[in-house]
């Protein structure tokens, strides 16, 4: 079997000996691709997403008291309607309306929060729910100005990659040996998840300049229903990937049967070196999806405009068959990551709230070793 490529194919390369998925096409499953959206519309702005033929948006919206309808507008105005339609009952929860509470009172108060009201669902548009094909778990939004924008890991331009996002482009690179980080070492993801790749944070706003502000504060409770929804609604299967022990703990209960859940240590410079490099997760999700639905939805992981397909290491079809169960893979030698190395030194360049988090932990761990 050849190896899925970084790339995915097009269509017309994909043989009648293809494997299709089960119960139904792959059209079916993932639906039809999105349009493009015109060439005056954001790029930051996804298509909407065709009304759900059982939810009436309106009539939800009218059924709502008048401060339902103040604390929700932009649930209301912003949240993908592939989305609204199933987590409308979580939205007017006692805990959810509580966190819109909070968060108007920092609205009041003039505290500034990130990411901008805008960009809080963007994940939600640029990947509609029955588009998801990959969920990948952050945990805080980046608290400095002109970073978070709603999706996990994700930075707009000119602010340059932090350490962890760069550690996530040497794990794809070690995968697949011919992917380019982007220029100028930027970080914006947005192609990512308008393949399908759910990029969700824990944790949906924060303070600015302030660490984890918002936490506990019921975001955690929503996003894990987003969560519990695509294991839920995504019937055929998608792959998780969980890095770090929080995001460990939002897979526990996903039907492993059903779906890929891959896990490992977090990409941070300061646990990455104890597995996140050799953990494969990049081939191991697109072998996941190929063995699946076919190579032709696999993940196009490229954030550089390419010629031709980049394929992965080359492999045996007894190498690819076994992929998916190992644990540590070898890292192969063949893979050049020089031009996206994180020096140890730089890593407080960006402000990476994981990294701090876990430099937080180590000392904690150390002096409690010292009292013993």
């Amino acid at each position: 079997m050849v190896s899925p490529a970084i790339k995915r194919k097009s269509e017309h390369l994909s043989g009648p000996d293809s494997k299709k998925p089960k119960g139904g096409s792959i059209t079916a499953f993932f639906g039809a691709p999105k349009p493009k959206p015109p060439s005056n519309q954001s790029p930051s702005t996804s298509t909407p997403t065709p009304r759900s033929s059982s939810f009436d948006k309106a009539k939800w919206v009218a059924s709502l008291t008048p401060e339902q309808k103040e604390l929700l507008q932009l649930e209301i105005d912003t949240l993908d309607e592939s989305w609204l339609a199933h987590l409308k009952d979580e939205v007017v929860s006692t805990e959810f309306l509580n966190l819109k509470r909070f968060l108007k009172k920092e609205k009041d108060s003039n505290v500034k929060v990130f990411p901008p009201e805008e960009d809080v669902y963007s994940w939600s548009r640029h990947t509609p729910l029955h588009n998801v094909k990959v969920v990948i778990i952050g945990q805080d939004p980046y608290h400095n100005h002109n970073q978070a924008h709603g999706l996990c890991f994700s930075v707009r331009a000119p602010v340059r990659a932090p350490p962890s996002l760069l550690n996530i482009y040497k794990g794809i690179k070690i995968d697949y040996p011919d992917f380019e980080s982007p220029p100028d070492k930027g970080g914006l993801l947005i192609p990512w998840a308008e393949r399908g790749i759910l990029m969700l944070n824990t944790c949906l706003t924060v303070r600015a300049h302030q660490a984890n502000s918002h936490s506990n504060k019921g975001w955690e409770k929503f996003t894990q229903k987003v969560i519990d929804l695509v294991a839920r609604v995504r019937t055929n299967g998608v792959v998780f990937l969980a890095w770090g022990r929080p995001a460990g703990t939002r897979v526990a209960k996903i039907n492993k049967e059903k779906h890929c859940i891959l896990q490992s240590v977090h990409p941070s410079p300061l646990s990455a070196h104890n597995g996140f490099f050799k953990n494969g997760h990049f081939k191991k999700c697109n072998d996941w999806l190929a063995s699946r639905y076919g190579e032709e939805e696999i993940i196009d992981w490229s954030l550089v405009p390419s010629k031709k397909p980049l394929l992965a290491p080359c492999a045996s079809d007894k190498d690819d068959s076994t992929a998916l169960t190992s644990k540590v893979p070898v890292e192969p030698q063949s893979a050049k990551t020089e031009d996206i190395k994180v020096q140890p030194g730089k890593a407080d360049e960006f402000d990476d709230d994981d990294a701090i988090e876990a430099l937080v932990a180590a000392g904690a761990a150390e002096n409690a070793s010292n009292l013993v």
